[in-house]
């Protein structure tokens, strides 16, 4: 059950009280691994998620639990240093309760990050892949249950979850910094297991090219508060089936630390443009 409108005004109110009229205008949510963006905000306000009210904690490894506020990139941004899985115990709506709070702080528009097991044959681990669409049909919606019109109608539209606009940013970043960066379709799985190689076979047939446990939440209820977002994944591993090893978490962190210069390389060259 969606939380009471005044919860997400209370969170939005504590969260701006601590910026002294700092306006942060793009949200970021970093994904397993990729936690290292947040060191680089300058003049950074930091906020642990356990100091701000209905905010829950963030329990998956190499997720700090934090919100860092300043700039990235030359942009005022609010970076979540760490996010909210399904997996962890939380409802839907729990894991994307801090989209909509950083919507009511000021912020238009959303970067999602996250580390993913690739799909597509024709790829390689440590590759980037611009978020195009996604596929879910597991469990029930963020947006279940009371609307709150504050935010959105109560039946949106989810044609374009992912901004065109910000998808040409992120290609002509890509290409300027001479940065391969593959295009697909993201298919969202509840964790925490990772996904069994007939399952990863029935997504690549349904057009999917990587597999993760987060991300999608968080699209939907951008997309039902009119925010336009960047979705990013880092290819971490080939998705179960496709080499003949087992997948661990252990790989994905390793392989976020390899990219880590590539990575924060076209998340910057992003902010600037947008």
């Amino acid at each position: 059950m969606n939380a009471p409108f005044s919860h997400y005004q209370e969170s939005a109110d504590y969260i701006s009280s601590r910026l002294g009229g700092f306006l942060p205008r793009v949200a970021m949510v970093l994904g397993s691994g990729l936690g290292f963006l947040g060191d680089l905000v300058e003049k950074p306000v930091v906020l642990p998620y356990g100091d701000i009210p209905h905010f829950k904690a963030s329990t998956a490894p190499g997720h700090a639990g934090r919100l860092v506020c300043g700039l990235l990139g030359g942009q005022p941004v609010a970076v979540m240093q760490g996010r909210i899985h399904h997996y962890e115990g939380y409802s839907l709506q729990e894991v994307s309760y801090a989209v909509r709070v950083l919507k009511l702080v000021g912020c238009s528009q959303l970067i999602l990050t996250n580390a993913a097991g690739c799909i597509n044959r024709d790829w390689s681990s440590g590759e980037i892949m611009l978020i195009t669409d996604h596929i879910k049909f597991f469990l029930d919606s963020p947006l279940r249950g009371e609307n709150l019109p504050q935010f959105g109608t109560r039946f949106p539209d989810m044609t374009r979850v992912y901004s065109p606009a910000l998808q040409r940013v992120a290609r002509q970043s890509a290409q300027e910094l001479g940065l391969p960066l593959r295009q697909g379709v993201y298919c969202y799985f509840p964790g925490p297991q990772f996904e069994t190689p007939a399952e990863i076979r029935a997504a690549r047939a349904l057009g999917a090219d990587a597999a993760g446990m987060s991300t999608v939440p968080e699209a939907i209820t951008a997309a039902h508060a009119g925010m336009e977002t960047l979705g990013l994944t880092l290819l971490s591993n080939m998705a179960a089936g496709i080499l003949d090893q087992p997948l661990s978490g252990e790989e994905v962190n390793a392989t976020a630390e390899k990219s880590r210069e590539t990575f924060s390389q076209l998340l910057l060259r992003c902010l600037e443009k947008m």
